[in-house]
């Protein structure tokens, strides 16, 4: 949905006027396929003007101009679209390999909205029916021209969701469960035959149980590479971070007995310090002989690429909220990735902090979501849910004393960073072309 800025007049003249947050859209095996973009405004509260066609040509021009694939890389993005939107001509902004119109269910469906959908179909364009909680004479006109429909599970009874998705599953159409929560509604969607899955429920616990964490084969080649060359340690650090399983799995490392640690390790900066290089290289070996699977494409679970967008994002806001002190930065790094660890290891998050040992800093922000990175976790947290309470994001903001156009540039190229260590060819990241982070997003050698 589009919001934007009040100020109109403006509009054209700024770069940073409309923004894309997203949600992980994943399949039947939990392989991410696409995210759907919700579009915001720097001025976080009720859009005044969201239905207005102007306004809206701006946010999908605004859209085109980030370029699609540095917030979707390979993946589709699911837009929403109301009447204006589909009946103007510059919708063709948007490049038909890449996207997923869905047709809001407040539209209209009027004979000429039938053929104008019927004309962008043969254009090239996918349509999905969104926010579906029921049949009616208005959807069966639309079924022709739709590839897939949208159902709210959290508004369907689950005996009438059975009868829903027996009709369109006969009318060949692929179903997609969005707001699943819990791990019941994902079985109930799965023995229905569901296809596609929009939710939280990924990030569950027993879902992911008995799932051991893997890093890629060739980012630990590279790694080794990278240590054959006697390259320094930031550089070797900056290629751990590509790799949540190996960034997890090193912070549990260091933290083990046989190390005798005695200071919080709160960086995976100080986690290589203390394993050292020539333990660091015999520890991939290891891990390269051990790992027997085969990369596939998308192999990195949806929960490992939020885990790692939420760490870069952390890393970017705390640069441009305390420039000069890198050590702050990469603690902000270390508690993004480890914020999803209870999920991704399957046990609570005390338990994991009985594992490895940080510092209160980073304890009391994962575990009760204070100070300062904890209020940080909680700004990005917001930004995730497809509902957000605009009022809490602003407030956020504030305390933090950032602002809005420098939280989404960090946003914008912490997704862009998520989706480059989620590329297929992974092997190739090193020397991947990457646009650099705007003035104020780069971080120094100096350490506070």
């Amino acid at each position: 949905m589009s919001d934007q800025s009040s100020d109109q007049s403006t509009s054209t003249h700024q770069a940073l006027d409309f923004y894309l947050a997203r949600q992980p859209i994943l399949s039947r095996e939990q392989h991410l396929i696409g995210y759907e973009l919700l579009f915001r405004s720097a001025a976080f509260g009720p859009a005044n003007v969201k239905d207005d066609v102007t306004a809206t040509a701006a946010v999908i021009a605004h859209a085109s101009e980030l370029g699609l694939s540095n917030v979707i890389g390979n993946l589709q993005g699911f837009i929403n679209v109301d009447a204006a939107v589909l009946m103007s001509d510059f919708i063709y902004f948007l490049p038909n390999d890449k996207v997923v119109l869905e047709i809001l269910e407040t539209v209209r469906v009027t004979p000429e909205l039938v053929v104008r959908v019927r004309e962008l179909v043969k254009a090239g364009y996918v349509f999905a029916l969104d926010d579906v909680v029921a049949e009616s004479q208005e959807i069966e006109e639309l079924l022709p021209l739709v590839k897939i429909i949208k159902i709210d599970v959290m508004e369907v009874d689950p005996s009438k969701l059975l009868k829903l998705s027996v009709h369109f599953k006969r009318a060949q159409k692929e179903l997609l469960a969005e707001k699943v929560e819990t791990l019941q509604q994902f079985n109930d969607c799965v023995t229905f035959g569901f296809d596609y899955f929009q939710g939280y429920y990924f990030a569950k616990p027993m879902i992911l149980q008995g799932k051991k964490l893997e890093a890629s084969k060739m980012v630990i080649m590279h790694l080794l590479t990278l240590l054959v060359r006697n390259v320094d340690n930031g550089e070797i650090v900056r290629f751990i971070k590509r790799d949540v399983a190996l960034s997890l799995t090193l912070l549990r490392l260091v933290n083990t007995p046989v190390y005798g640690f005695q200071k919080f390790i709160d960086s995976l900066g100080q986690a290589l310090i203390v394993l050292g290089r020539r333990q660091l290289k015999r520890w991939l070996q290891i891990l390269l002989f051990a790992n027997t699977d085969k990369e596939q494409a998308h192999t990195m679970s949806p929960l490992m690429i939020l885990a790692a967008t939420r760490g870069k994002m952390l890393e970017l806001i705390t640069t441009r909220i305390r420039p000069g002190r890198r050590k702050m930065s990469e603690m902000a790094f270390t508690v993004g990735i480890m914020s999803l660890v209870d999920a991704l290891f399957g046990m609570s998050m005390e338990t994991v902090l009985r594992q490895i040992t940080v510092s209160t800093e980073i304890r009391e922000a994962l575990l009760r979501r204070t100070g300062f990175y904890g209020v940080a976790l909680r700004l990005v947290e917001c930004t995730e849910q497809r509902d957000q309470d605009q009022a809490e994001m602003q407030r956020l903001l504030d305390e933090l004393q950032l602002s809005a156009d420098d939280f989404f540039e960090a946003e914008k190229h912490a997704f862009e960073w998520g989706n480059s260590i989620s590329n297929n060819n992974i092997g190739a990241q090193a020397s991947m072309h990457m646009s650099p982070p705007p003035e104020g997003f780069i971080d120094d050698d100096d350490d506070d």
